[in-house]
């Protein structure tokens, strides 16, 4: 009868090793996996079927991600195909670079599904009008995707959204009170930008925001005030976001701006911010006049 109970027993921790070894293996395992970054680019101006590459590529290389990016087909110009927007429905962070596209309802599902899902979002520039669907249509509340994804204004010309002339740059300037946010580790105090400051003040970006960086516009075409170039948010479902006005391509090659949004990308997954940086990214894509 011992015996019996011995091998009972002997089984019994048997089972019980197994089941923690695995359970331990299945955490190890979830904690491994690479988390997946899905770009979703389109717009006329910024190249950014040629900028988000070479970032993903840095993400690929040096900080252990997976990712996708999607171009509209059959080029940048084209305003109503994306393929490939089936990515979202297993992507860890969703990142939009996105001008005056107006996708067909089965596309734009994948994008709503994801928004809906609580996951993180980044946006860039033109993203303040992702979409541009003529009035009542049936998408046409999509137009204020920059809004309710990104806490942006509604659309070019919503909510005085504009911009002080393409003859102008922007000086950036850390905000003093966020000096110490995740994004911002290694982002040097000021720098400078190609691109054209956006106005969003008063109203944008929306109530809730941390605004990150203040812009300063240099040779304006009209009166110009100081507005916000990056912020954080939450979506409606609970997602974090990081959106910047920037993103002109010449953007890109300065090395801040390059940590600020390969930072960007580990904050909104949760993940730690690396302080230690892997270099500047070569970059030189060109401006499309």
């Amino acid at each position: 009868m011992k015996h019996f109970r011995g091998i009972i027993c002997l089984i019994a921790t048997s089972i019980l090793l197994f089941n923690t070894l695995h359970s331990v293996g299945q955490n190890k395992k979830q904690k491994s996996k690479k988390p997946l970054v899905v770009f979703v680019t389109g717009d006329h101006e910024y190249s950014s079927e040629a900028t988000m590459p070479l970032i993903a590529a840095e993400l690929e290389k040096n900080y252990g991600m997976r990712t996708i990016v999607l171009k509209s087909s059959p080029d940048y110009k084209s305003e109503e195909n994306i393929p490939g927007l089936e990515a979202l429905k297993d992507a860890d962070l969703a990142v939009f670079f996105l001008r005056w596209r107006r996708l067909p309802e089965d596309q734009l599902k994948y994008i709503d599904d994801y928004l809906k899902s609580g996951k993180p979002v980044m946006g860039f520039r033109t993203s303040t009008h992702a979409f541009n669907y003529p009035a009542g249509h049936p998408l046409e509340k999509w137009n204020a995707f920059g809004e309710f994804a990104l806490g942006a204004p509604p659309g070019w010309g919503k909510g005085g959204h504009t911009h002080y002339g393409h003859n102008s740059t922007t000086d950036v300037s850390v905000i003093p009170a966020q000096s110490k946010h995740p994004v911002l580790i290694g982002v040097p105090n000021n720098f400078h930008a190609a691109s054209w400051l956006y106005h969003v003040l008063p109203h944008y970006p929306v109530k809730g925001s941390t605004w990150l960086l203040m812009g300063k516009s240099v040779n304006p075409d009209k009166a110009a005030i100081d507005n916000p170039v990056a912020w954080t948010w939450k979506t409606a479902a609970g997602g974090k976001v990081f959106m910047t006005t920037l993103g002109h391509p010449a953007d890109f090659n300065e090395e801040g701006f390059q940590r600020l949004v390969i930072n960007a990308v580990q904050w909104t997954l949760d993940r730690p911010v690396q302080k230690k940086w892997a270099g500047k990214i070569e970059m030189n894509v060109p401006y499309r006049d």
